[in-house]
């Protein structure tokens, strides 16, 4: 078991503990060690048993139950609970707004055990006469459980990248000699993932025979490693739903004739705009490829990746002038926009700026978060101070990779950036981001934003519109009038590399480029490991057509020495 998961167990217990009105103090406890847990760089597994004792916020008890679950698998408290909890009150933890106390209230006082009840009482205006539940936050629950309920079976591409080769060869397995590629959302390298897709050489009734499972209670499972029920047969298409991996995921499969196959491929990973584009610009596809370039070049065009495959305005293009060549991973020259321990960062500075170098990384810019964000330990003008003497001192010691002084700035409530303008004249650049009042109608979001982008000192707009991929909605803004005023203030738009924010959305960088404005793809790591997430900020912005001219975090150190030289005369 990796940390990851013993950390999780034992946030889990903690809350259970509190929805069942347990023991306040070992629930306490058992988030705190959670909370140590996640933050180890070193694996419990490869530790002593007398040194995960030592550890602080560990003890002895709760060691015991380490070593518990590095034994067996499993941590048997947590196994009690979850044997005497509902499914469906288990499953209102993944609600946003709802905490562990005002579960037990659902549960105990309103005997409510489903998520579907839960609505149905929020519809009702139920929630309301009970302590602790507003009006406020009763539309907050309703809304948060209609987005939840909306998004079930969806992932983000990276937690279904991770086993989509797996389960690929799993296929390849059961099915031996037949022909499986990837296709649909997960080739398109859609942000959000609702089925992963297959073109296959195996005939319908093979992949049913193999597929179809018998009544649960059989307890046999036909694929030998996971269980999957067939719910759709039509036209050659196949869709089974199902337990992979821990993710409940549903599967579809495209049959075809080895003849037919990259055709049926290329049909398959297109939009529909896309292919109805192409469709009407009388391209056919009634030959055998052994190739997708042929099927471009039959056109009479260049071999359009998968990834732009997406608007007509691309395929168009494409008839008229060579496409760009898109941003690739290996293009990022530079860490901009992360954090260390100094605010809610997991490692201490030096360790970042080294990892960055030996990543073969030309700098690094430090954007720990402002003094209003207190619940991240945001930066007092003191300790800004005491940061850049760090900074300075491992400059000397790591030229000639480079660290920038910089801040993630919060957009207060009026629009203004945090600190008064001698202390943001500090910074090298200011990264100016909403983390505050969120639930913002658009002309209060419009009116924070763009005073913000207005602001002189403002270089980087941050995570434009707040959003958490499956987990919350963005504010809502104008797009257009955001990046007119990005250009109109020389003002860089970030893609937000978290996998769960990509944000901007891919789908408005083109007009971002049509204006000139420049794209910075960053991490916004709080660890070293966070420095990988560009890789997830690259792949949506080749969907946008990004080039690494257009993103600062390609620009080579002396060229960002001239960005940051011509922010300062902004000023």
């Amino acid at each position: 078991m990796d940390n990851y998961t013993i950390s999780e167990n034992f946030s889990l217990l903690s809350k259970l503990m509190d929805i069942h009105g347990d023991n306040s103090f070992k629930a306490k406890s058992y988030a705190s060690a959670a909370f140590t847990i996640d933050r180890l760089t070193t694996p419990l597994a490869e530790l002593a048993p007398d040194k995960i004792a030592a550890i602080k916020g560990i003890g002895e008890s709760v060691a015991a139950k380490i070593r518990e679950q590095l034994a067996t698998g499993e941590l048997g408290a947590l196994k009690e609970y979850l044997l005497k909890t509902p499914a469906g009150v288990l499953e209102m933890l993944h609600i946003k707004g709802i905490g562990p106390k005002k579960i037990a209230t659902i549960w105990k006082e309103l005997e409510i055990e489903s998520l579907g009840e839960l609505l149905y009482a929020c519809n009702e205006n139920r929630l309301t006469l009970y302590k602790g539940f507003g009006e406020k936050t009763q539309n907050n629950i309703r809304e948060a459980i209609e987005f939840y309920m909306n998004n079930q079976g969806s992932y983000l591409y990276r937690q279904v990248a991770e086993n989509t080769a797996a389960w690929t060869d799993m296929l390849h397995r059961l099915f031996a000699n037949e022909r499986f590629e990837i296709t649909g959302e997960f080739r398109r390298q859609m942000e959000v993932i609702n089925k992963l897709e297959w073109v296959t050489t195996a005939g319908m009734q093979t992949l049913k025979d193999k597929f179809e499972t018998p009544a649960p209670a059989s307890g046999k499972e036909t694929t030998g490693e996971n269980l999957f029920e067939v719910v759709t047969e039509e036209n050659g298409y196949l869709l089974v739903k199902g337990q992979s991996a821990g993710q409940h995921i549903s599967f579809g499969f495209y049959t075809s004739t080895a003849d037919q196959f990259c055709a049926t491929l290329f049909r398959t990973s297109c939009s529909a705009e896309f292919l109805e584009t192409w469709i009407a610009e009388h391209h056919a596809l009634d030959g055998q490829y052994a190739t997708e370039d042929m099927i471009f070049a039959q056109a009479g065009l260049p071999l359009i990746p998968v990834y732009l495959r997406e608007t007509a305005a691309t395929l168009l293009s494409a008839k008229k002038q060579p496409l760009p060549e898109v941003i690739q991973p290996e293009d990022i020259t530079g860490i901009i926009h992360c954090h260390s321990n100094w605010s809610d960062g997991a490692d201490d500075l030096a360790a970042m700026a080294k990892a960055a170098k030996q990543k073969g990384l030309q700098f690094l810019v430090i954007s720990d978060h402002s003094k209003t964000a207190f619940y991240a330990n945001g930066l007092s003008e003191e300790r800004i101070l005491a940061q850049h003497r760090q900074v300075d001192e491992l400059n000397k010691q790591l030229a000639p990779f480079k660290l920038f002084k910089s801040i993630e700035s919060d957009i207060l409530n009026d629009g203004s950036l945090d600190y008064a303008p001698e202390i943001l004249s500090s910074f090298d650049i200011v990264i100016a981001s909403v983390h505050s009042n969120l639930k913002m109608n658009e002309e209060k979001a419009m009116m924070r934003l763009l005073k913000a982008i207005e602001n002189p000192y403002t270089s980087i707009l941050g995570h434009m519109t707040g959003r958490l991929l499956l987990s919350r909605n963005g504010y809502p803004v104008d797009h257009a009038k955001i990046i007119d005023a990005c250009a109109a203030n020389d003002v860089v738009i970030e893609l937000n590399a978290h996998p769960r924010r990509l944000d901007i959305d891919w789908r408005y960088i083109a007009y971002a480029l049509e204006k000139n404005v420049l794209i910075s793809i960053d991490p916004d790591a709080h660890a070293v490991e966070g420095f990988d997430d560009c890789r997830y900020g690259v792949l949506a912005a080749q969907k946008a057509g990004l080039t690494r001219e257009q993103n600062l975090s390609s620009f080579s150190l002396k060229d960002f020495e001239a960005f940051v030289a011509r922010q300062h005369r902004k000023r």
